[in-house]
């Protein structure tokens, strides 16, 4: 078992290390052949030795926000997918550093080039590394113990994963304790279901002391706890969480921030904002702006702003009214700045107020939430935040996952928050953007 962690891990590294050595060998090949002579000071071997360290920094942050590094661990097409995006989003950086160099804007066609290049063999490469590392390393045979229905939810998920995952035995917490013990014997990876906090207590203790390899569905107290500050009272080691999951300081960097490049990206997007705007106004006559009520920090009430998708009189009655597939409320405007997602940009005068972040969990209708609460009364936790023009749950969620999932990922950004982590879902975001709707909730697409 170990030795074969050991090797999935040594696989996985030498992989990426082979493809982050080979895109950064062909942009320094390309920077020395047709830029290194227009530059003010010509660079040498050192000079190549810092652009390529910057190249590579660049390079391997990017394949650890999109993923794209990943080969064997998820499927060939996602990795791809998210290649493709680190690549170009690492080039891209490393023409602006060409630019700063050389103070001009060098042609970029060697550049693009250089790009299909470094895809076309990557493509090769993630294709025939990842289908070696599903014929070396077979899934893993789990035994799966669980306490309730939830895993019936889980169970489809994990099929879509049998290059990962084997399902060879299931287990209710409910059987007798010996029966468990021997199907935990019997299995190396256990993944515990939904259990009731003591007898999980019970058998996590026993997986970990046979050595067994535990994946466990976190309830609600884990994720706050996850979040926790070890402090010590003498010898008596404490977890503190406090009401306020932000500090101080986080909360001035992260509204800064917010101020600062809501302002910045209001600059330089102001062409789409006006011919969208323009678009809008001349499809119909009606407003250009859409508002309604959404809550934010502390449940307090506030006006989102998009750009109006649907016909003026889309909620008649003054009620939600589901958004559909093909709905014929969608004007021909609102096709396509839906499709390019630019009817959300609005939301940056909401971020300048304050009513928003850019990172946060996804403010909900009141009505909406009062019903969420009557289920889950944890659903308020999610607001002791500023909501956000994206969040954890958008970028990580599905259309169909359960409000209770999207809470426990909403919850998970807000005890793991750092200024790292908002600047990583942003990036995210930006290879979002191109997929399909796949991670909006019902109320998300609650509009007009």
């Amino acid at each position: 078992m170990r030795n074969s962690d050991a090797l999935r891990r040594l696989f996985m590294l030498v992989t990426a290390a082979l493809l982050c050595v080979f895109e950064t060998a062909v942009v320094i090949y390309i920077m020395n052949r047709y830029y290194n002579t227009g530059f003010r000071t010509m660079l040498y071997l050192r000079g190549h030795i810092l652009m390529a360290g910057i190249y590579l920094v660049v390079l391997v942050f990017l394949g650890r926000v999109f993923g794209g590094l990943l080969v064997g661990v998820r499927k060939n097409g996602e990795v791809l997918f998210s290649h493709f995006f680190m690549t170009i989003i690492a080039d891209f950086a490393f023409y602006v550093l060409l630019v700063l160099l050389s103070l001009m804007f060098p042609d970029p066609r060697a550049l693009i080039v250089g790009f299909v290049v470094q895809f076309a063999v990557s493509f090769a490469f993630i294709t025939l590394m990842g289908n070696w590392y599903r014929h070396l390393f077979r899934p893993y045979d789990v035994l799966l113990i669980y306490g309730s229905d939830a895993v019936s939810d889980l169970l489809p998920k994990l099929k879509t994963r049998k290059d990962q995952f084997n399902i060879v035995d299931m287990v209710s917490s409910e059987d007798k304790p010996s029966a468990i013990r021997d199907a935990i014997d019997r299995n190396s990876t256990v993944m515990l279901v939904d259990i009731s906090a003591e007898l999980r207590n019970r058998i996590f203790k026993y997986c970990y002391e046979t050595s067994k390899r535990i994946y466990v569905t976190p309830k609600i107290s884990d994720i706050i706890l996850n979040g926790s500050k070890p402090v010590h009272m003498f010898d008596t080691p404490l977890l503190l969480t406090e009401g306020n999951p932000f500090e101080y300081e986080e909360r001035v960097i992260k509204r800064t921030w917010d101020i600062v490049f809501s302002l910045f990206l209001m600059i330089i997007l102001s062409p789409i904002l006006l011919i969208t705007a323009i678009a809008i106004k001349l499809s119909d006559g009606g407003p250009v702006l859409y508002k309604q009520v959404r809550c934010t920090k502390n449940s307090a009430e506030f006006e989102i702003l998009k750009f109006r998708s649907m016909v003026v009189d889309a909620e008649k009655k003054g009620k939600a009214v589901l958004a559909t597939k093909d709905d014929p409320r969608i004007t021909r405007v609102g096709k396509v700045i839906r499709k390019l997602r630019i009817d959300e940009l609005p939301q940056l005068l909401n971020v300048l107020k304050g009513d928003m972040s850019f990172v946060g969990p996804r403010p909900e209708r009141p009505e909406f939430i009062r019903k969420y609460m009557e289920e889950m009364p944890e659903f308020s936790y999610r607001m002791k935040v500023r909501a956000g023009i994206t969040g954890y749950a958008q970028l990580y969620g599905k259309y169909n996952t359960k409000p209770y999932d999207k809470l426990k990922l909403d919850l998970y950004y807000i005890e793991q928050f750092s200024l790292g982590l908002d600047v990583k879902l942003m990036i995210l975001t930006i290879k979002i953007l191109f997929t399909k709707e796949s991670t909006e909730g019902t109320s998300e697409r609650i509009e007009a």
